[in-house]
């Protein structure tokens, strides 16, 4: 989506003849059916006056492509303002323009990161220049055109009202500044903006290059587990974006102190929590600080409670290193029992949510996991979605983490990923899905198509289809609620999953927890133990009878959940001891199970219900 697009003149004339602000508030509701907060607003009248007097100089073309917020694909990031032209020999280039509206900032010693005033407080920041480069990192990784090298991005980053104090302009971040040159206030410094441009556009194209940027090829997104050995060997296999380096850089200053206690003596513990939904980074973030960490010579371990991620990583990673040296870098939730305090320097914690109160084959086994992996670490790092905690026995939650923090005495530290690089990086269809599913209310009441492909089916025999025909890059798959006895298990040849016509077999038996990368299992059916944690095209859903509508609400039956499901076990034995709360809490399993099916997806998620008042539930909040 690009939420403005003109040529110079036409830009200008937007600036001089018409309030922009609204020009371009006007576009952003044609394409996406919503408004934007009045801020954003302002921001867009402050900051295009200054762009538009930065252009004002006849040798920059009058048919250079100007866009305002060109979205890079996959992610929910957008490009201030997008310069295109031909260069000298006239290939085709853009200038990426990162503008803010600070007027001050200080130095923070983590690299790529400033404090400043922003969001009605101060706090931490990537530096403008890093976040220029960064995007135009992205825009590379995902654009067919630019990764081949056809168009060339020069990013910078323009700061119209801030006065130099030496900061933001500080030899620290002389990488970043290099990278991506910033602008300041003043004539000298938009005269030094003009030339930059000057040098870069020769001849005006009419937008032609923002136009292929905006709709060209897109290239596959890079996954985690298949960036795994290059990371492990030091390769940069993701550029980390605003919130994920500010989180990245906090964690890394964690460890630094680490380093220093061991020096000095003086060992303060640390407890970081990270919050973020699905598709915002939990696991890239994690695994780079792991490998960073183990690069400064920590004992640092990755923990996570689901064994999926691990045993596809584990995959992945056959023929790079050793069983014993993967078991050191990457281990389960209940592995802490009997660690003497401080034993690791840092446990770092995917998916923290589904962390339980005991371990062991019988779930008796421990105290708590939260407490035993804090006491075990003199740092320690939790990455948590509480909106993904999908059995009765998940007990992770911020409020646990803090607890236990304070009974260790550590300092809590709290970061947020609150940006989408799942779901074609969509926030609006990850708030349109917990309100579609009623588990909280938002103002996203209709999915926009352009927003993300969602498609209701009509039977599970066309879904079904609809996904194998996407599976060209072993990337989609169907899962469903477990609402299914699991027939095969006894009894090979039997189907487990039978509608209409449609019969299929689990996923539970031959390859487990490695169902997902298996080329065979698309023909059967994933379920939420086999998926969480990872990602996918292309994600098909089939909604069992436990998520119905039933009189215009979403009503949840955990009584149509197959006897074999463990995620709700013992659930009528606490349903008598406490009816209230075991009634909110399988209603939120049952909305969370689904939310986290409905969200593995990257380009698309494809649904189909039993029920034919759910499926036209579904199709009535869409767009038509």
């Amino acid at each position: 989506m690009i939420v403005y697009q003109a040529h110079k003149t036409q830009f200008l004339s937007d600036n001089d003849d018409r309030d922009i602000e609204d020009v371009i508030l006007e576009s952003y509701r044609a394409a996406t059916g919503h408004g934007v907060a009045a801020s954003e607003v302002r921001s867009w009248k402050d900051s295009l006056r200054y762009m538009a007097s930065v252009l004002r100089d006849d040798e920059i073309p009058a048919d250079t492509g100007v866009a305002v917020e060109l979205h890079i694909p996959q992610s929910s990031k957008r490009i201030d303002v997008t310069l295109s032209g031909l260069d000298e020999s006239g290939s085709p280039c853009a200038i990426l323009v990162e503008l803010k509206q600070w007027s001050e900032a200080e130095l923070t010693g983590k690299d790529g990161i400033v404090r400043t005033f922003v969001g009605g407080g101060h706090r931490e920041h990537v530096h403008p220049s890093y976040q220029a480069w960064s995007y135009a990192a992205l825009l590379e990784d995902f654009n067919e055109a630019v990764h081949s090298g056809d168009i060339s991005l020069y990013p910078c980053a323009y700061l119209h009202n801030y006065l130099d104090d030496g900061n933001i302009t500080n030899a620290f971040y002389a990488k970043h500044l290099e990278r991506a040159p910033v602008f300041l206030k003043g004539e000298q410094d938009r005269r030094a903006l003009r030339e930059f441009i000057k040098r870069h556009v020769k001849k005006g194209d009419a937008g032609q290059t923002i136009f292929e940027l905006h709709n060209g090829r897109i290239r596959p997104s890079k996954e985690l587990a298949d960036s795994l050995v290059g990371l492990l060997r030091g390769n940069r296999e993701f550029i980390l974006i605003d919130e994920q380096k500010e989180v990245f850089e906090t964690a890394l200053q964690l460890a630094h102190d680490i380093k220093a206690a061991d020096s000095f003596g003086n060992l303060s513990h640390r407890v970081m929590i990270v919050e973020g939904g699905p598709g915002t980074g939990k696991s890239v973030v994690a695994i780079n600080l792991l490998v960073r960490m183990i690069e400064m010579q920590l004992l640092a371990k990755y923990v996570s409670k689901n064994s999926a991620p691990r045993e596809v990583y584990k995959a992945k990673l056959t023929g790079s290193i050793t069983q014993s040296r993967f078991s050191a870098l990457f281990g389960g939730s209940g592995s802490y029992v009997e660690s003497p305090t401080d034993e690791f320097d840092v446990l770092i914690v995917d998916e923290a949510h589904r962390l339980r109160e005991k371990g062991g084959l019988y779930g008796n086994v421990g105290e708590h996991q939260v407490k035993e992996i804090i006491f075990a670490s003199k740092a320690s790092v939790f990455f948590i979605d509480e909106s993904q905690q999908v059995t009765i026995d998940d007990v992770g939650s911020k409020e646990t983490i803090k607890r236990f923090a304070k009974a260790k005495g550590a300092e809590i530290i709290e970061r947020e990923l609150p940006s989408q690089f799942r779901c074609n990086g969509s926030d609006g269809y990850i708030a349109w899905l917990d309100d579609v599913l009623g588990i909280r209310e938002t103002a996203n009441k209709i999915l926009a198509k352009q927003e993300f492909d969602f498609q209701v089916f009509d039977d599970a025999v066309g879904l079904h289809d609809a996904v194998v025909q996407r599976n060209g890059n072993n990337k989609a798959r169907v899962v469903a609620g477990y609402c299914w006895p699991w027939a095969s298990k006894k009894s090979p040849q039997a189907y487990d999953i039978k509608i209409g016509d449609y019969k299929r077999r689990w996923n539970l038996s031959e390859d487990g927890s490695l169902w997902i990368m298996k080329p065979n299992s698309i023909e059967e059916v994933g379920c939420i133990h086999t998926c969480q944690g990872l990602e996918l095209e292309y994600v098909g859903v089939i909604i069992g009878p436990d998520l119905i509508l039933c009189d215009g609400q979403v009503v949840t039956r955990p009584e149509k959940r197959a006897s074999q499901d463990r995620t709700i076990f013992g659930w009528k034995k606490r349903l008598k001891e406490d009816p209230e709360h075991t009634t909110r809490q399988l209603d939120l399993i049952i909305k969370n199970t689904y939310r986290t099916l409905m969200t593995r997806g990257m380009k698309g998620c494809y649904v189909f219900s039993e029920d034919e008042e759910t499926r036209e539930y579904f199709r009535q909040r869409l767009t038509p």
